[in-house]
């Protein structure tokens, strides 16, 4: 199943519709670009939550790659733990091999 999910994201970054790192992904979330993020398996737990909250402040679906941040590094030549993705038709095939990561609202407020 890893080669069919990076089979897919190469194509996406070959067709320049692919944001990685965490600073790439919060902006194509922002301007409303991102259909989509993916985590790596072993993102810090302080990125996931970044991540989280700028998902769930645009209205952003957050899956979960299931690859290392080495293993995309093996497949794309650069090291990376989020990704965007800033195509529709890419996004629906990837949802099919990915599962969702729950954004409980409340993990943002502190007690």
């Amino acid at each position: 199943m890893s080669k069919n999910i990076m089979g897919l994201v190469t194509m996406c970054r070959r067709a320049g519709k692919l944001s990685l790192g965490l600073d790439m992904a919060k902006e194509a979330c922002k301007n409303g670009t991102a259909f989509g993020c993916a985590a790596a398996s072993d993102l810090s737990p302080k990125s996931l939550k970044e991540l989280k909250y700028v998902c769930y402040k645009n209205e952003v679906p957050l899956y979960s790659l299931g690859l290392t941040m080495d293993e995309v590094w093996q497949e794309l030549g650069k090291r990376a733990g989020i990704m965007a993705v800033n195509d529709k038709g890419f996004w629906k095939a990837l949802t099919k091999s990915l599962q969702p990561i729950e954004i409980d609202e409340n993990e943002f407020y502190s007690i």
